[in-house]
């Protein structure tokens, strides 16, 4: 994978701060666009813009066939059918989506949900939801200290009475990949549904979602060189009829009186309204993007390469401590956290900022997590396949400096 030639398709890393070079290490909150990204809807709006379905002329039939070609992309992108993928603002409306459209009809009283202490507040809080709307009991799987899943406890959390888990894939707080094969085999034996948040690993890695043999997954487009603006929630084929629209309108109906509507199949019934139309074809063009630049065995070597760089470092200095199983970070990682004794998460990120450097602080929406760690907060350094050692270092110094600073 040439970083160098991968760096000069992104024009924002050209960019400077008071003379210093934009170093961005927030990836795993947005990652940066390529031209490639940006001139496809750039293009869209300039020479196709019209809105899809029913409008019989050149435009109209054009944008239909953008739409739906971009479908088929994702689609192949992650193994599954193009009837399988339904276009969402994100994925927080994706996981909203399964609570309301399947959830409010599968779950009832005395069912029981299973998610993790390493969930995004996105995969946490709808839940919570459901439980109290349904009467369900809501399980957590927990979280060790050396920041694993305990799943040697999944023999007695998965009963009959499980009807769904929902588990992020790698958490976007410490980094950590979960063993999901292992955990939707066990959810399957009962009969639970599970849900996968991969918006932390489509980007990062290939997924078939049929060779998983996942029910749903979410993820969303602005992670993976996309727009914001759009997400992609997978529902398995057989279980189209389980689920019902989560919202009514246009471009959903096949047909409709005073009084009673049917919709359209799969997935167009779940795609009330105008749809995100420039940022399908955006999230193509990442895709796109990837499948020319980006090999995934070589990204996971060079992200892994740049947390055991980061990780190195921040050893050497016993004021910092570092979340998250580190071993695994130095193997298959591609973000760190960590907190500096005495200063604030949110001052060492501004601090960093004066040098150049993009870092998140704070509990990366995933509180309950940051609270078992026994932290309010952290500051999180996150890559991909435009960052560089060099950039490593430099932040690797910069802390140093602040440390001597502070007499650390």
């Amino acid at each position: 994978m040439d970083v160098k030639k991968i760096r000069k398709d992104f024009p924002i890393l050209n960019q400077s701060n008071d003379g210093k070079a934009l170093i961005y290490l927030d990836s795993a909150a947005t990652s940066q666009k390529p031209m490639h990204v940006i001139d496809a809807i750039s293009d869209f709006y300039k020479n196709y813009n019209a809105n899809i379905s029913r409008g019989i002329y050149d435009l109209g039939e054009k944008t239909t066939e953008l739409y739906e070609q971009a479908r088929e992309t994702v689609a192949t992108f992650i193994g599954a059918n193009p009837n399988e993928i339904v276009f969402t603002s994100g994925a927080t409306q994706g996981i909203n989506f399964i609570t309301r459209a399947w959830g409010d009809k599968n779950i009832h009283a005395g069912d029981e949900i299973i998610i993790t202490e390493l969930e995004h507040h996105s995969n946490m809080i709808p839940w919570q939801q459901l439980a109290e709307r349904t009467g369900a009991v809501l399980k957590y799987i927990p979280v060790n200290f050396d920041g694993m899943l305990a799943l040697e406890m999944l023999p007695e959390l998965i009963i009959e009475k499980t009807k769904l888990i929902a588990v992020t894939h790698v958490s976007n707080a410490i980094g950590m990949h979960v063993d999901i094969e292992h955990i939707i085999k066990q959810a399957h034996a009962v009969g639970a549904r599970v849900l996968i948040d991969a918006c932390q690993s489509v980007p990062h890695q290939k997924i078939n979602v049929h060779k998983l043999n996942v029910d749903f997954l979410v993820f969303s487009g602005h992670k993976m060189f996309g727009p914001t603006g759009i997400g992609v929630l997978y529902i398995k084929e057989k279980l189209h009829d389980e689920v019902s629209p989560y919202q009514f309108g246009g471009g959903m109906i096949y047909d409709a009186d005073l009084y009673h509507a049917r919709w359209l199949k799969a997935p167009h019934k779940f795609e009330a309204g105008t749809p995100p139309i420039a940022q399908a074809i955006g999230l193509a063009a990442a895709i796109d993007y990837i499948n020319k630049n980006i090999d995934f065995d070589e990204l996971k070597k060079h992200e892994a390469e740049l947390c055991a760089r980061l990780i190195d470092g921040l050893l050497q200095h016993k004021a910092i401590t570092i979340f998250g199983p580190v071993d695994q970070l130095k193997k298959s990682g591609h973000l760190v956290a960590f907190t500096v004794d005495g200063i604030h998460p949110h001052d060492v990120a501004a601090q960093l900022n004066k040098a150049g450097i993009c870092v998140r602080a704070g509990h990366h929406c995933a509180q309950p997590l940051a609270k078992k760690m026994g932290i309010a907060s952290s500051v999180r350094a996150s890559f991909y396949a435009y960052n560089t050692r060099k950039e490593v270092d430099h932040l690797v110094n910069e802390l140093k400096k602040l440390l001597t600073a502070h007499s650390l």
